[in-house]
């Protein structure tokens, strides 16, 4: 994970390793993000985000592929 702050969201790029993107909100805010370039492994960080802050107020994870803008996976899901 990259140290970049939640304010800083736009300016990484899409590509390398800094394609898919993974946050945690948390009461409607962002409270936690991080980037990696294999798909595979962000979608490891998502799971173990799931059990490690799935029981924070209002929890929710995402993940995200910055070069499509598509939403590959979301916890809790929605309705």
């Amino acid at each position: 994970m990259t140290g970049v702050p939640a304010d800083d969201r736009g300016s990484h790029r899409a590509t390398g390793p800094d394609r898919y993107h993974l946050r945690l909100f948390s009461g409607g805010r962002l409270v936690q993000h991080g980037w990696w370039g294999s798909e595979g492994t962000a979608r490891d960080k998502f799971r173990r985000w799931i059990g490690e802050y799935g029981g924070m107020p209002d929890a929710r994870v995402t993940l995200t592929d910055e070069n499509t803008g598509e939403v590959l996976a979301a916890w809790p899901d929605q309705p």
